[in-house]
């Protein structure tokens, strides 16, 4: 029996996850209220919160496995990138369990991770994407086109050069009153309103790379303008306002997706990162793919979303027979594939 235990604590999500033999058993996650009342999350707070969570969290995704935690033979964890004190706290357990049953040791990086979150499997029959094959990875901290090659070899192609997707999402969800994280409540608010009904400012950047920050500054002016004739013409369109935001976003998205699909040809067109839950990206991705007749690789929403699946299929993906993890390795905040 092959066991992989995999641990996730790059921001405010301790997650913890056991794949047996290629097929996912157990994906546990505490999310951190706490972070609410202050828009955002608080470092301290979430590297706080792991430490609190990691054990019972870890413990449990091992029962509902059906296991033992001497059963494991190898532990898969989040080096990177992330908050340095929460990476700290999932890195100091993965390494002393690591050490503890003398098992090995793989550190994952936590954007691969995301890009690999569609080879985790339900049941032994579940698809997977052939390599090589694009992947668009929309978070709240980046926003890049990747091309897969391998579990061990990927090259980015496009990247955002200031604000991410995510962040956009959320910034201006907080303008608008809506409480944090504010992505779902924009994605729950856009099925109601009109993509149309406003127009932002939509950036001019040369190539592949992406941009966000000249979109976010468009739609505070716009609520900035509105509600000096109407101080509630927030509450008046919220609706409108994020259709119009998020169809904006999107066709930021796939400008750039649709130049790197013509330059590079896939056949397999993924999506990932916490982004690729919103209903609108989902459905644009679908549509974009069936026009191109390329496959279409859609995670289902509990994998788009910070989870130690990913990093356990990741870890599995590229762990070679023998191999040791280094236990002198330290956590890194900031980095690229």
């Amino acid at each position: 029996m092959n066991a992989i235990l995999g641990i996730e604590s790059s921001c405010d999500d301790t997650s913890a996850a056991v794949i047996i033999d290629g097929v996912l058993r157990s994906n546990v996650i505490a999310s951190q209220k706490v972070h609410e009342a202050y828009g955002g999350v608080v470092p301290e707070l979430a590297s706080r919160a792991h430490q609190q969570n990691i054990l019972p969290v870890v413990s449990e995704a091992i029962r509902q496995a059906g296991i033992t935690k001497e059963q494991l033979t190898a532990i898969a964890y989040t080096r990177g990138p992330g908050l340095m004190g929460s990476l700290l706290v999932g890195t100091s357990f993965a390494k002393g369990l690591a050490l503890g049953l003398g098992i090995p040791l793989i550190d994952v990086n936590h954007l691969q991770a995301h890009a690999l979150s569609h080879f985790v499997k339900e049941s032994e029959t579940d698809e997977v994407p052939e390599f090589p094959y694009m992947c668009l990875l929309v978070s709240g901290g980046n926003s890049q086109i990747i091309l897969v090659k391998s579990a061990v070899e990927m090259e980015i192609i496009g990247r955002t050069i200031d604000d991410a997707a995510g962040e956009a999402f959320d910034k201006c969800a907080k303008v608008m009153g809506l409480p944090y994280p504010g992505g779902p409540h924009i994605d729950r608010l856009a099925a109601e309103g009109n993509p149309k009904a406003f127009r932002f400012s939509k950036p001019h950047i040369d190539g592949l790379d992406y941009s966000f920050s000249g979109l976010k500054t468009s739609f505070l002016y716009t609520l900035r303008d509105n509600m000096r004739t109407d101080p509630d013409f927030i509450e008046k369109n919220k609706a409108d306002l994020a259709a119009s935001l998020q169809h904006t976003i999107i066709e930021i998205l796939l400008h750039k997706l649709g130049k790197a699909v013509d330059m590079h040809h896939p056949k397999h067109l993924a999506i990932g990162g916490g982004v690729s839950a919103n209903s609108g990206v989902r459905d644009a991705i679908a549509a974009f793919c069936a026009e191109r007749g390329i496959r279409a690789w859609i995670p289902k929403r509990s994998f788009t979303t910070d989870n130690a699946a990913m990093v356990a299929i990741a870890g599995a993906m590229r762990m070679q027979p023998g191999e040791r993890g280094d236990l002198s390795l330290p956590p890194f905040a900031r980095t690229e594939l």
